[in-house]
């Protein structure tokens, strides 16, 4: 059985029964809602048409929110229907960043992640969901999908219908006969300001772009807000998981090139640094969740196809090779055996390398935000970790190298060098994630947004220039140890304020 829903546009007059009537069943809480409304206004005046579009969860034969929740708190039932589990949510809100559909809201009492779950409670009695039973069109059918003598089966062979993003191969089950490209499409319908909205909860800050004194084709005339699940701190989660996964990965580098041997820089600053700022990644991940207390269950009942539960296991094994490199250390040099460091870097390399680059498979998974599915995004995050690794390591040498306490004049110009060439890789990866020819118009939207929209003044001001083309600049007028070190923090300025341009932009277009 595969249970399916049909919204027949043909007939749906947009008077909210369906809403109220889920809000009612299913006792959401004001501010939240599993299904409502959107209304797109088509044509030039005279000739105008309104198009009505009921959203809610699609039921997707492949749920990205599922394969990306770590504790299986999203799961698909054996009919197929997607169904949620409260009471093992941790609240870490990946199935929101997941869903091309908008359709998963955390719910403000209970905290945890929900959304329309077919009235789940009623199929088991054989009754219909109460949206269905509520329509006076009519226009709400559901059935199995497997069944070829079901009503939904027959309409469906017989008059066709329409999916939303079919391109992203979630099969949804969620079709629309009748339906409009200006409503499935949340690109096509221009999104004018907010005070137009005399009764929908929109807000100034929530809308992409502004076409309120313009003639439009397509007008967006009623929606809900359109939510960021991810916030600030994601950006600096990032951040600080460079500035970790960076120091032993540039220590391990320049171990296996013949750098800092014995050095105080690699064998004490290197671990010191990532172990730091791998404890203030692991405060941020958790203090990020709705249900904190609940951390440890993506460790004690995981999800593995979950890049949450992959990434916590790979900062867990970066965090243990972190203790591997400072012991020889600790112990001494008369325990250590000689070569001891280079050993562990054939193992720091690539765990560090994963522990930098696990993310963009994280943000990958997240199918809805079309901006964070390149594949330079791994090879990217990679570079930042160097950079920031290189550029702390920069800063250290200056405040510390009481001349040549923790490294040599040769291995602080090998740093410097690595610094300056990871600064220009970044540099690159940038401007080919912004300025290449973008895969869709949904990506075009978020780069906008970066460019010459709401973020542009932090991606030129800061990531841009203060970030690249300032610290060239220093470096190039005062190549002092303290130019270096102040090129180094601007860089490392600047590497943050992509990581939330990164961050905020991919989730800047409406999904519904």
């Amino acid at each position: 059985m595969r249970l399916g829903k049909i919204i027949d546009n043909t007939r749906c007059i947009g008077c909210h029964a369906c809403s109220t009537a889920c809000k009612s069943e299913n006792e959401v809480p004001l501010g939240v809602d599993r299904t409502r409304v959107k209304y797109v206004e088509a044509g030039v005046f005279p000739n105008v048409r309104r198009h009505f579009q009921v959203t809610r969860c699609n039921q997707c034969d492949h749920p990205p929110c599922v394969y990306i929740c770590p504790v299986t708190a999203m799961y698909q039932r054996p009919d197929k229907l997607v169904e949620f589990d409260q009471e093992a949510c941790i609240g870490c809100r990946a199935c929101m960043a997941a869903c091309p559909y908008d359709a998963i809201y955390i719910d403000p009492e209970s905290h945890s992640a929900a959304k329309c779950h077919f009235c789940a409670h009623r199929i088991e009695l054989d009754l219909q969901p109460a949206c269905v039973v509520v329509c006076p069109e009519e226009a709400i059918i559901v059935g199995d999908l497997d069944d070829p003598q079901s009503v939904i089966a027959r309409r469906l062979a017989r008059e066709g219908a329409q999916v939303r993003k079919p391109e992203l191969g979630t099969e949804p089950k969620l079709f629309y006969i009748g339906g409009s490209h200006a409503t499935l499409r949340p690109e096509a319908a221009a999104r004018p300001d907010a005070d137009i909205f005399m009764w929908a909860a929109q807000r100034p800050d929530e809308t992409v772009g502004r076409g309120a004194g313009n003639i439009a084709a397509t007008l967006l005339a009623y929606d809900t807000p359109h939510t960021v699940p991810w916030g600030t701190d994601v950006a600096l989660y990032m951040w600080t998981k460079s500035v970790a996964a960076g120091a032993l990965l540039v220590a391990a580098v320049a171990t296996l090139f013949g750098r800092f041997v014995g050095s105080p820089i690699a064998t004490v600053w290197a671990p010191v640094i990532a172990m730091i700022f791998m404890a203030i990644t692991g405060v941020l991940l958790i203090v990020d969740l709705e249900h904190p207390a609940r951390f440890l269950r993506i460790m004690l009942r995981p999800q593995w196809k979950s890049w949450l539960v992959r990434g916590a296991f790979i900062l867990l094994a970066f965090g243990a090779v972190i203790v591997l490199w400072l012991a020889p250390a600790l112990a001494g040099p008369r325990l250590a055996p000689p070569g001891v460091y280079r050993l562990i870097a054939l193992l720091a390399v690539p765990v560090s390398a994963a522990a930098a680059a696990y993310t963009a498979f994280l943000l990958a998974q997240a199918t809805g935000r079309e901006l964070w599915a390149t594949p330079l995004a791994a090879p990217h995050l990679v570079v930042q970790a160097l950079l920031a690794g290189s550029g702390v390591f920069v800063m250290a040498a200056t405040a510390l190298n009481a001349p040549g306490s923790i490294c040599t004049p040769a291995d602080l110009a090998w740093m410097r060098i690595t610094f300056l060439l990871c600064l220009a890789a970044h540099a690159a990866f940038v401007a080919a994630e912004v300025f290449m020819p973008h895969r869709t118009a949904h990506v075009a939207r978020a780069v906008s947004t970066i460019v010459s929209g709401k973020y542009s003044r932090e991606f030129w001001g800061v990531v841009m220039l203060a970030g690249v083309a300032l610290p060239i600049g220093v470096i190039a007028v005062a190549g002092s140890a303290v130019g270096w070190a102040f090129a180094a923090t601007l860089a490392l300025i600047g590497l943050y304020a992509w990581e939330y341009v990164w961050v905020f932009a991919g989730q800047s277009v409406p999904l519904s």
